[in-house]
């Protein structure tokens, strides 16, 4: 996928301001129109154009494009950076003039999820009172919380547009009690900090959407966590009782004899919290112990005379 500089597009520099951006605009799709224009290319032009326009025009969609840095050039491959957009807070509205059909897969790489799916919150309530629009913003936590439960200090950032027209970022931070059994996607509600109300109207709600910081050692789906768990060879073909580890603690496990890595142990329970708690399920590896000394190497070629063992019996040779 090709990263698109819509600056270069619409021949501006990243400093102007929302004037010169639609008068830009202007001109250039007077230039490229389709009906009028004799370009080859013109088409193409207009609707790189009008993507273009559609994203710098709005002070939300540009400063979550503007945050994803100065490094990318025109035409290079782009995959957004994991966790990009996260504390990055925005009212939504989606594709505002046509749908996800109309733009790039780079355009939708970015606004596809958060930007189409969030709702204003404005919602006439009598008489010249209307409430505030609602706020979105993704967060990212750590694994642990989620166990424990935890109150965190979030870091949140949101464009305006100031008294020159140039979109600037206004910073806030709330303490956010995280709860305890929270999942991947699900969302905590702060009341009343979105936007303000009109005519006495009540403000808007705060959404945040939970994602986990990547963990080392866990993997998580829905409330059940994955972990490679490394055995030695007498561990696995013997049996033992161990430690695992999990992100409550430590427990004790029994490992039966004959375990295979690609097998999958259960702790029932030990996943996420919830009313119905997740799994944490255990994925053996087994490892191998170096054969660094004269001793340890002879303990293997005794395993390789007393063991008639083909780890490649099933493919045949």
């Amino acid at each position: 996928m090709d990263y698109k500089d819509y600056y270069k597009i619409m021949d501006l520099e990243k400093s102007a301001d929302q004037a010169e951006i639609k008068r830009a605009y202007r001109k250039l799709a007077r230039k490229y129109h389709p009906d009028v224009s004799k370009e080859p290319d013109a088409e193409a032009r207009f609707k790189e154009i009008g993507e273009a326009y559609e994203v710098l025009k709005d002070p939300e969609k540009r400063a979550a494009y503007d945050q994803l840095g100065s490094n990318w050039k025109a035409g290079q491959d782009f995959h957004p950076p994991p966790d990009w957009d996260a504390g990055f807070e925005f009212r939504g509205g989606g594709y505002t003039e046509g749908n996800a059909s109309d733009y790039s897969d780079f355009f939708s790489s970015i606004f596809g999820d958060s930007f189409r799916q969030s709702t204003t919150g404005r919602q006439p309530q009598g008489g010249f009172n209307m409430r505030g629009e609602d706020h979105h913003a993704k967060v990212v936590i750590d694994l642990e919380d989620a166990y424990t439960g935890a109150t965190r200090a979030i870091s949140l950032r949101s464009p305006e547009v100031n008294a020159n027209g140039q979109v600037v970022t206004r910073d806030r931070t709330l303490n956010v009690k995280i709860p305890k059994g929270v999942k991947q996607g699900q969302k905590i509600r702060l009341t009343g900090q979105g936007s303000p109300g009109m005519g006495g109207g009540a403000a808007g709600d705060l959404y945040l959407e939970v994602q986990f910081n990547p963990h080392s050692s866990y993997r998580v789906e829905e409330h059940d966590v994955y972990l490679e768990l490394p055995l030695a060879p007498w561990e696995a073909a013997l049996g033992a009782s161990i430690k695992v580890p999990t992100p409550a603690g430590p427990v004790d496990m029994k490992i039966p004899a004959g375990t295979r890595s690609g097998s999958k142990l259960r702790l029932k329970g030990r996943g996420i919290p919830a009313k119905q708690a997740g799994d944490l399920y255990v994925m053996p590896v087994i490892t191998l112990p170096p054969a660094e000394t004269d001793a340890q190497k002879a303990l293997y070629e005794k395993m390789q005379q007393e063991m008639s063992y083909n780890p490649r019996a099933k493919l045949g040779v």
